[in-house]
């Protein structure tokens, strides 16, 4: 049984045109002709002279989408590409195997496609439609979401008007479910940052909920690492204090109380750490006399999403976010 494989024309679709004439591609034309690479790790190894400053995470995305096209594809697997302009997806079926188009300036890396039937994406189940949701630029179809697109073109599909209400997608539900994948993608983002990245970036936060912020120096570690307060001096209140741990391990009470130890009587206090607190960590925090607030990274996460529309130039440059639009009914 052959696959099915959705690949995207470009950010927007903007080589839906070029795809409509008989093919589907991928860029990446800085690694040049990619025929006779047969392993994925070929393909990493590929990416990482090219761009030897890429994060492991992308070395890895684009050795595998690269793998997948030229290798795992084969001919007579069908494929699937949408076109947001008349809100159609076409179905076709490979034809060849991969081969290096160089006139072809940023996606030169091709597969031979015969286009047969156009679907209207209104005309599928909700199911369907939210799996081609992705926004990946390659991804395999589900069985389910393939027999629905195929049913659909062959004029075979028959649906009920009881169970065609039924299938109106849920729009309530789908936006949970993207911004959970937000979420979780940001998360993502925030662990790529590096701990004095880190501290700047809760120093924006408590800029953008109306404090004035001093990040402390590079250097040995002092125990506090941002300082905030209405006037920038810590003569009005509240004086907020902060530490930032920016690691894969829990903080134990130990830490938790040294840092409670540094506090003073008028102090707030912040404690910043990625890979969470453990459980007598959180005891400790419950019962300090200073009032203190423990955030993990979700909770960061959380902090960045309620007040982002409120960062000043450094903290969106320290971390650009892009909003997105969703309908409200």
């Amino acid at each position: 049984m052959s696959n099915t494989w959705m690949i995207r024309a470009g950010q927007g679709g903007y080589l839906i045109n070029q795809f409509a004439k008989g093919y589907v591609a991928v860029g990446w034309s800085q690694l040049g002709d990619l025929s006779g690479i047969k392993s994925r790790e070929e393909f990493k190894q590929l990416w990482r002279k090219a761009d030897p400053r890429a994060k492991p995470g992308k070395v890895a995305a684009v050795g595998a989408v690269l793998h997948k096209f030229c290798n795992v594809i084969q001919v007579g697997d069908a494929v699937i590409t949408y076109d947001p302009n008349t809100r159609e997806y076409l179905v076709g079926e490979i034809t060849g195997p991969y081969h290096y188009d160089p006139t072809l300036k940023d996606h030169p890396n091709v597969r031979d496609v015969k286009w047969q039937s156009r679907v209207s994406r209104d005309a599928l189940e909700a199911s369907t439609r939210n799996s081609y949701g992705s926004k990946l630029t390659f991804f395999a179809i589900s069985p389910e979401a393939c027999e629905d697109v195929q049913s659909v073109a062959a004029g075979t599909k028959q649906t009920s008007p009881e169970a065609e209400e039924s299938e109106k997608p849920d729009f309530e539900e789908l936006k949970r479910s993207r911004e959970d994948e937000a979420h979780e993608a940001l998360k993502d983002k925030l662990l790529e940052l590096d701990e004095y990245q880190m501290q700047e970036l809760l120093a924006a936060i408590l800029r953008a909920m109306g404090f004035k912020t001093r990040v402390s120096p590079r250097g040995p570690d002092r125990g506090l690492d941002v300082f905030a307060s209405p006037d920038g001096l810590g003569l009005q209140e509240p004086r907020i204090k902060a530490e930032v741990k920016h690691r894969s391990g829990s903080i134990g009470a130990q830490e938790l109380r040294s840092f409670i130890g540094g506090l003073r009587p008028g102090d707030r206090a912040l404690y910043l750490s990625t890979g969470g607190f453990s459980k007598d960590a959180k005891y400790e925090a419950d019962r300090s006399n200073i009032p203190l607030t423990l955030i993990d990274l979700d909770s960061l996460a959380t902090l960045v999403e309620q007040h982002y529309e409120s960062f000043d130039s450094d903290g969106r440059g320290l971390l650009p976010l892009t909003k997105i639009y969703w309908p409200s009914e």
